[in-house]
């Protein structure tokens, strides 16, 4: 019974010199930012990332990590984007780096910048045969 007491005030004591060491490490850890900031040419056309709206532009947005991502811009009077757009991350983004960002007690940010230039929409009856042509064209090729 003696023994089993003795360990157990030993256990406390350790416990209550390692807690205040362990929420410290976690109070001092960094803080890592992505973020992505979309804008058009012209301004105040709204925006889908991976089929969630953000917005009109220019609109930013928080991402969790770097690849490639649906993008969908749409403004009246303007052909529509639809494309893929890519993130790169900095190296220290990368693994194992990242792991280290995250606990380190430092600020890391990376920002990636998008601008699309917009084309005004041909409504005309010569642009729609256009249009229609080259999609028949891209619908008969294998």
């Amino acid at each position: 019974m003696r023994i089993h007491r003795t360990f157990a005030a030993h256990a406390r004591r350790a416990a209550s010199r390692v807690a205040p060491v362990v929420l410290a490490a976690i109070a001092c850890t960094g803080c890592v930012e992505r973020r992505v900031w979309i804008d058009t040419d012209p301004p105040g056309a709204l925006v889908w990332l991976n089929d969630a709206q953000l917005g009109r532009t220019p609109v930013d947005v928080a991402i969790t990590h770097d690849g490639t991502y649906d993008l969908r811009i749409e403004k009246e009077g303007y052909e529509p984007v639809v494309t893929g757009a890519t993130v790169d991350g900095p190296l220290w983004d990368k693994p194992p780096f990242d792991f280290v960002c995250e606990i380190l007690p430092i600020d890391a940010r990376h920002h990636t910048r998008w601008r699309f230039t917009l084309r005004e929409r041909d409504d005309s009856e010569a642009a729609l045969h256009e249009r229609a042509d080259a999609m028949r064209g891209r619908m008969q090729t294998p």
